[in-house]
């Protein structure tokens, strides 16, 4: 026996693409594609920073992206990671100007072995040392005329705490600023 409607389910299925085709082709608007494509910015401008080859755990660089135009602060221990932390982001597609706030630390013997003994202190400390295996580690250790800034990331409130008291444990500091952040992940 014959089926009568045996095309019946093509038919229906066909109708459905033609129907739902409308779908993949439908244009996002202009205020969601500009908030994508300054996502994109965002990601690549801190993508390019990171893989500066002499950015270290010593220098702190931060920037803010305001439609075509980044500005980039912080501060660096060698004056030539300024200048490539700026051609770096000039040369992305998309960045149409770059204001570059960057602080060159001044060359000081005694902030550089204040550097390496906080070093030492915060990541020989056998709570924090896992946030010594990154590349770039995300506890930034600043320092300016013998005071310490801490910048970047804890993944606790305690390791933040920690990270903190061991720098102030260090001598020849005369002050320390916590400014580290604690993750959410």
């Amino acid at each position: 026996m014959r089926r009568k409607y045996g095309y019946l389910p093509a038919l229906i299925l066909a109708g459905a693409l033609i129907a739902g085709s409308g779908n993949f082709s439908a244009a996002a608007s202009p205020a969601a594609q500009d908030s994508k494509m300054n996502a994109n910015l965002v990601r690549e401008v801190r993508h390019q920073l990171v893989m500066l080859p002499y950015y270290s755990v010593f220098d702190n660089l931060t920037y803010s992206v305001e439609g075509d135009k980044v500005t980039l602060s912080g501060q660096v221990v060698r004056p030539t990671l300024k200048s490539d932390a700026e051609s770096a982001v000039k040369s992305i597609e998309g960045v149409g100007r770059v204001v570059n706030n960057i602080e060159v630390l001044p060359v000081s013997p005694m902030d550089d072995e204040i550097r390496r003994a906080v070093y030492r202190s915060i990541y020989g400390e056998p709570a924090l040392q896992r946030y010594s295996l990154q590349a770039v580690p995300s506890i930034h250790i600043i320092v300016k005329n013998g005071n310490v800034t801490l910048e970047g990331v804890a993944d606790s409130e305690a390791d933040k705490n920690l990270a903190y008291m061991r720098a102030s444990g260090v001598p020849n500091v005369f002050g320390v600023k916590n400014n580290l952040v604690v993750s959410h992940s």
